[in-house]
């Protein structure tokens, strides 16, 4: 008798020993509960009988359950940062991508045509901009460098050299914007770092205003109209402005030469806001949409097929009553309506931007409604031009006439951010 209670007392030492250690390793904190069991009782059936072990074993059940769904997700959680991280390093490799040829493992090849004249820019967004930085301000030294030549010996080599220095500027200044582009969209937390930004954009400014001083002498004997402004890029810091208002306005007429290939849409060739309205007057093809004209926020499509890369003429003219509009290309009416913003005037002490289009009174662009390409002979009057007075400005008769409110001079424009000005004589230089 003795020697089966020594048995029996074993076993249930040893299965309250197994029990207690899987419930401590498991589940943590645990309540040890001891039963005694008869030696031929299956011991399954015998804790099922015992309500309070049943319970406790619910307990643990619906615990796996809960942490087994929360290892899911955690591991769903881990997956899709898993697949972003490889996107963005997919991208940081492919701006750091080695030249054609290089066979290192894993390189990409860049595409052909690519041209990198700033070497092997820092991957670090902060580092590239920095190394962009002092890569313009060595170039705003050689530009010193050229302007003392320049005044000490008048020569063909001088010139030849500046015109040198010229298109390496506009080489980099396209490889600046892009990277500041790129940057932007890989980290949209340095869209509030506007003072490094500024910086490079008020030194392309500046170099572009350096050039134009060294072109003095020619500028001297050409008239102050001819010359067109670039936008390279779609940007939302790139613009002109000009630097007077518009008057109330019943009537007007809007003329420019313009040539673009961008796409989709040739962006906001300008736009004019008022206080309280920021579309009063504006000229955007944005998208896959066509060309429209905005008058107070009312909207007309306008027929202009012109993202060919050519040099087009176009004019819009448009009086109060009733809302009448017409649309000329190349001197011809391409299409015309009515009941565009009939009966309102446009509202003056207003600000006009060349390039973007305003979502606030002067500011608030957006870099995909920005104009991409060449534009010239800005004019715009108070009232409605008539077919003829339109077909002489688009083939540069000796009879066109500049605008009454506003006309294209260089001394109308502030320009910002990079956009360009180069020499343009309308209808020698088309196409």
């Amino acid at each position: 008798m003795q020697k089966i209670k020594n048995g029996f007392s074993w076993k249930l030492f040893l299965l309250s020993y197994l029990f207690l250690e899987g419930s401590a390793q498991d589940f943590g904190q645990t309540q040890f509960i001891c039963s005694s069991v008869p030696k031929d009782m299956d011991i399954c059936a015998a804790t099922l009988q015992n309500s309070v072990p049943g319970e406790d074993l619910k307990t643990t059940v619906m615990q796996l359950r809960e942490t087994v769904l929360q290892q899911k997700e955690t591991i769903m959680n881990q997956k899709e940062t898993i697949r972003e991280l490889t996107s963005k390093l997919t991208r940081c490799e492919s701006q750091s991508s080695p030249e054609p040829g290089d066979a290192r493992p894993g390189g990409r090849r860049k595409e052909t045509g690519t041209k990198n004249t700033m070497g092997d820019v820092s991957r670090g967004p902060t580092d590239t901009l920095t190394q962009l930085s002092q890569t313009l301000q060595s170039l705003k030294q050689r530009l010193e460098n050229l302007e003392q030549f320049s005044r000490n010996n008048n020569s063909v080599q001088a010139n030849s050299l500046k015109d040198l220095l010229q298109s390496k500027i506009d080489d980099l200044e396209k490889q600046v914007l892009s990277r500041v582009n790129s940057v932007e969209e890989g980290k949209p937390g340095l869209r509030n770092e506007t003072d490094q930004r500024g910086r490079v954009e008020s030194t392309l400014t500046s170099l572009h205003q350096r050039i134009t001083d060294l072109e003095k002498g020619q500028k001297d004997n050409r008239p102050l109209d001819k010359f067109q402004l670039t936008f390279p890029l779609r940007t939302n810091y790139m613009y002109a402005k000009v630097k007077k208002s518009l008057p109330e306005m019943y009537a007007f007429t809007v003329c420019m030469w313009i040539k673009s290939n961008a796409s989709p849409g040739v962006g906001t060739p300008f736009s004019y806001a008022v206080p309280g309205q920021a579309n009063e007057l504006v000229l955007i093809e944005w998208g896959n949409n066509p060309m429209e004209i905005l008058i107070n926020d009312k909207v007309a499509k306008l027929p202009f097929l012109i993202n060919d890369g050519k040099w087009h003429h176009i004019c819009v003219t448009w009086t109060t009553r009733d809302g009448v509009w017409e649309a000329f290309q190349d001197g011809v009416m391409r299409g015309s309506g009515e009941n565009l913003a009939p009966y309102h005037p446009i509202k003056p002490q207003g600000i006009m931007i060349l390039g973007q289009e305003q979502d606030t009174l002067g500011g608030g662009f957006d870099a995909t409604q920005a104009f991409v390409g060449d534009m010239a002979n800005f004019h715009i009057w108070d009232r409605k031009l008539s077919i003829g007075e339109i077909y002489n400005l688009a083939t540069c008769s000796s009879k066109a006439q500049v605008g009454n409110v506003f006309s294209w001079l260089e001394t109308s424009l502030d320009i910002y951010g990079g956009a360009s000005k180069w020499t343009f004589e309308a209808c020698r230089q088309l196409n």
